[in-house]
Order: C-alpha cells, then sequence, then structure tokens
C-alpha cells in the first residue's frame, strides 16, 4: 500500500481506535511517527508504544492508548502541516491549543517536539500536528 501521508495514516488510526475504544493499534513503523510517539507518550497521551518485528525488514508499532475514566485522553488530533501545504512556524508565531490546555508537536532542527519544548529551546519548524 502506498500512502502520501503517513503521520496521517497513523494520526487516522489513533483517533479510529479510540472511537472504538481499542486499547491497543499497529501502525507501520518510521523514524517520524517514533518520534511524534514519544512526544505523546511524555505528554501523556498515549500509555506508550513499542517497535515489533513483522519479519525481516518490516517493522510495525504497537500503541497503547490512553483512557481516564472511560473516556478518551485525546479529544481531538489532526494534521496541520500536509505533504501539499506545508506550514512553518517562526517561535513568535507558534500556535497555542486551545490556549494552552493541548499541544503542538513540531519538527525542528534539534528534532520532534512540542510547542511548549520548542518555545524553551527557542527553535521554530513545521508544525506536524495539534493534539488536545
Amino acid at each position: 500500500m502506498n500512502l502520501s501521508d503517513p503521520l496521517g495514516d497513523m494520526l487516522t488510526r489513533i483517533r479510529n481506535g479510540q472511537k472504538a475504544r481499542m486499547s491497543v493499534i499497529t501502525s507501520p513503523a518510521s523514524k517520524l511517527r517514533t518520534n511524534v510517539l514519544e512526544v505523546l507518550k511524555r505528554e501523556g497521551y498515549i500509555r506508550g508504544y513499542n517497535v515489533e518485528d513483522v519479519r525481516p525488514g518490516v517493522r510495525n508499532l504497537r500503541i497503547e492508548l490512553k483512557y481516564h475514566e472511560g473516556e478518551p485522553v485525546i479529544k481531538e488530533i489532526h494534521r496541520v502541516s500536509k505533504p501539499g501545504r506545508r506550514i512553518y512556524s517562526k517561535i513568535a508565531d507558534l500556535p497555542r491549543v486551545y490556549n494552552g490546555l493541548g499541544i503542538a508537536i513540531l519538527s525542528t532542527p534539534r528534532g520532534v517536539m512540542s510547542d511548549a519544548e520548542a518555545r524553551a529551546a527557542n527553535v521554530g519548524g513545521e508544525v506536524l500536528c495539534k493534539v488536545f
């Protein structure tokens, strides 16, 4: 299967998995996806993830979704910068998601990080997605 937006595919799998009340979902692995999941885990939006080898050269991510009192922790997750329209943001223009209650995940020269970490590191970058 040829995907034009692998990160968007993973975000959709997370969104669909939470709507179906699944505890674990799988997604093909990549470095970008792993880095985004690391930020989600660090910020407390998912329980965790691990990389599983399906066969030589093919790896999957096993993502453990998080719920609080039966409700998904992630209320909203969507892609901002898409393959057809990349969105970049300077440090002064970094988006605030729901006035700081949510996070934006950025790809910066220093790696993938949340908007708060980017402000602390004083770097801008590509706004990958917003999570609330």
